[in-house]
């Protein structure tokens, strides 16, 4: 029952050992825990900050690479159109060339059917005037056969010259 209703002397030397118990943990124990505590808090809050800091590292990498992409992606965009635009170039260069090219054959083989129609044509010439040669060569032989027709269009063609 003493513990119930303790004796005063129990109460005193109690709080003098409590007491003491309490200096000795000021002294001693509670500032190396407070500073403990305080480090840790420290760090924690460094630690805090580092990650904050890095989150927003990661947030302007983003935000770079994000930039980096669009860019590249302009860039190709770019790069793509005047490719095509080159590429347009290239192949109206070729169509303009080929329709040169084909003038020039179109105008050559005119020239070529005109020499050759030329040719021909003074080829039949040629061949019309061998023909009507031949064809008064022997209408005049027929015509000379008989000696007084021979007589009387030398007296016609006589009399048809003046001197």
């Amino acid at each position: 029952m003493e513990l119930v209703t303790p004796e005063i002397g129990l109460v005193v030397w109690t709080t003098i050992s409590f007491l003491i118990l309490l200096f000795l943990l000021g002294k001693f124990a509670w500032k190396p825990i407070l500073g403990a505590i305080n480090e840790r808090e420290i760090s924690i809050e460094n630690a805090l900050m580092k990650a904050e800091a890095a989150k927003e590292e990661m947030a302007r990498l983003t935000s770079e690479n994000e930039a980096l992409l669009r860019d590249a992606r302009a860039e190709r965009d770019i790069i793509l159109q005047e490719a095509r635009k080159l590429k347009d170039k290239i192949v109206g260069d070729a169509k303009e060339a080929a329709q040169e090219e084909g003038a020039k054959m179109i105008e050559k083989a005119r020239l070529e059917i005109n020499m050759q129609k030329a040719l021909a044509i003074a080829d039949v010439k040629n061949q019309v005037a061998t023909l009507s040669l031949e064809i008064a060569e022997k209408v005049l032989r027929k015509q000379f056969e008989d000696a007084s027709k021979q007589d009387a269009l030398v007296t016609e063609l006589l009399k048809e010259v003046k001197l």
